[in-house]
This record gives C-alpha cells, structure tokens and sequence, in this order.
C-alpha cells in the first residue's frame, strides 16, 4: 500500500429538512386545525482513529464528503427523518487542520476516539408550532437550517515511542530491521527510505515502537533532499535515537548537520532526550572510536552508544537506555491519570503542577 500522509478534503454536514404545512381533514371531526411535522435534522460529519490504519491513500482519490439532508415534515405531525450521518475513518495520529494549516481543529492519539467536527443544520418547523390562541390556522412553516462546510488538510503524524534521525545512509533502516520485524528498503545509495516506517522492538521483555523516517542532509528546512516535512512523524516521541555513521571522516559536523535541521524545524524536537549511536562499530578500530567519543563529548552531553545494526554490537545497549526515558514517561503519565481519576471521584477539579525541568540522564 501506498504511504500518504497528507491529503486536503472537502466536509459538508446536511441542511434541516423544511417543515410542513399542513391541516386535519379527518370525517367526524368538526374542527380542523394546522398538523404539519417538523423537518429531520441533517447529518453530521465525523471523524474517528480506528485501528490497522497507517495511511491517508483513501483520501489521495476521494475527496469530497457530504452529509445527508434531512427529510422534510408531513401532515398528521410527522416529523422528517434525521439525515445520513457520514464518518471519516482515519489511522490514530491524524490531526485536522484549518485550510490554511495554521489551526489544528483536532487530534486523533488513541483508537477510537471519534468527534463531531461539523454539526448538521436544525430542521425547520411546521405550522403546528405556530399555533396560538390567537392564531388557530397558521399558514407558516420554516425551511430547514444550513449545514455547515470546510476544507481542511488531513496530516498523519505516526505514534511512536523513540524516533531515528540522522543523515542518510547513516544505518537508521538496518538498525530498525535489526531490532524488530519491520522490514524497511535498504541499499548503500542516498534516500534509499522515502517514506517513515514503524517497527515495536524489545528490550528486556519491555516493547515500545520506533519509528524511521528519511535521513536529513545540510539545508533540508530549504526543501533540499527530501526536505524536513517527515520530521512531523517524530513530534510525538519521547526521545531521539541520533545515528551517526563511524566510517565518516567528521562525525562531529554530521551531529551538527542534523541538530541545525532539528532546530530549523521547531517543534520541540530540539528539546527532546537525545541519545547519540555511532554506528557501523564493525568497520573501527578501538582508537578511532575513542576520538569519536571525544570529539563528541566537546559538543554535547548526550549519552553516547557505540553499535553496529548490521553484527548487533551496542544494540541491546541503545535500547536499553531508549527505554529508561520511555519508561519514565509512562510512569508519570499513569499516575496522572490515576490523579484526575482520583480528583474525579471525589468531584474536584484536578490541576496538574508545573514540574521544574531536571537535566535528563539514562538509568
């Protein structure tokens, strides 16, 4: 299957059905009097994370997605029929966006979670609404209420828990396939991976998801290569796993390549936990990884690991030290939650405090 992750949508929920006008003509009855429905309430636009998704190929050939009207009133005080909803299933990670890509209008993080982005318009009344004392016959109905219509840019941001960055043919496709059953392109040529990958490795018993995306190069935030707009695929992870090829001649300039990229980019990703991989230890001698280490220990204090995807040397090691910072986020993440829940049961509301930032270090 094709990957997309990004794709641009047309919604348009239902218009109200128009009420009825309408009288009693019924034998026997001596007196008439107005007995025209309401009109259905039109269809609303949805959207939902469902499960085995990781793709927006769907919307590349369907763009347009409209709600049913709903159905008119009729006599005897029957209203109409409320319009077809319609439900936009998307992978978990999607996130809905204004047209001009400024305003998230929704996030997609968990299965299941659906939302009501555009709502259907009111049905209109039938003239048995307007009847008064004074107005026994009203000939008066409504039409129904406007639906509500969007653009809006579909985007994919993968869920994962550690993200692989660095340059291209530094080894982040042979470190992922090496670690878990994903089984991404790869080949000894530049951009060999287009387009991110998953792959849930384990460390120790511990599983947690990884996810690769293409390598950066010098000015990718200009649009050179294949420029920064994967990195969005890594916003949401706890941490970075920075793979530096050990057979190149200046790994210090490599790192700052890629931290410049990072920081171009913004969000956040500057900021992240950073653990640094010299990779392809297989093809070095002990002196020249120990110069790596030094030249490197001048410009970051990141934790440094030496490993090779290829002999498996230093890889249980890196993920080790991805999963201390993995695992202390979903310690704290649990215990806030079991805080709101707490808070909830006792009917209070529960504010979380600012934490102080402590300098990251793996256990």
């Amino acid at each position: 299957m094709k990957f997309l992750d990004e794709a641009k949508v047309y919604m348009k929920s239902g218009w109200g059905g128009p009420g009825s006008v309408s009288f009693r003509r019924e034998k026997y009855i001596e007196f008439g009097g107005p007995n025209g429905g309401n009109g259905g309430r039109g269809g609303d636009v949805f959207i939902e994370a469902v499960p085995g998704l990781n793709t927006l190929i769907d919307y590349r050939y369907k763009q347009h997605f409209k709600a049913r009207r709903g159905n008119p009133g009729a006599g005897r005080d029957m209203n109409g029929a409320n319009g077809e909803s319609v439900t936009l299933k998307l992978p978990v990670g999607t996130q809905i966006l204004s047209e001009d890509k400024e305003t998230v209008l929704a996030d997609l993080t968990e299965v299941g979670q659906k939302i009501c982005l555009l709502r259907g318009g009111d049905g209109g009344r039938g003239n048995t609404a307007f009847k008064t004392p004074t107005n026994r016959a009203p000939r008066k109905s409504e039409p129904g209420w406007p639906g509500q219509e969007l653009w809006v840019w579909l985007r994919l941001k993968l869920i994962a828990d550690a993200g692989l960055v660095g340059l291209p043919n530094a080894g982040k496709s042979t470190f992922l396939s090496a670690t878990s059953n994903a089984k991404p392109k790869i080949a000894d040529y530049e951009f060999t991976t287009i387009h991110p990958n998953l792959g849930v490795v384990n460390s120790d018993g511990n599983e947690f998801v990884i996810a690769d995306i293409p390598g950066l190069i010098e000015g990718a935030h200009e649009g050179k290569g294949i420029g920064t707009r994967f990195l969005g695929h890594i916003e949401r992870t706890r941490i970075l796993l920075h793979l530096i090829d050990g057979s190149a001649e200046k790994v210090v300039e490599s790192y700052k390549v890629v931290r410049e990229e990072l920081e171009a980019y913004g969000a956040g990703l500057a900021d992240k936990p950073e653990v640094i991989g010299i990779n392809k230890a297989d093809a070095l001698i002990p002196e020249i990884i120990d110069e790596m280490i030094a030249e490197l220990r001048e410009v970051t204090d990141s934790p440094i690991v030496v490993l090779s995807g290829i002999s498996g040397e230093g890889v249980d090691k890196a993920l080790r030290v991805l999963y201390s910072e993995i695992d202390q986020y979903r310690v704290k993440e649990k215990e806030e939650a079991e805080a709101i829940l707490e808070a909830e049961e006792k009917g209070e509301a529960y504010d979380a405090a600012e934490e102080i930032a402590k300098p990251w270090s793996p256990v």
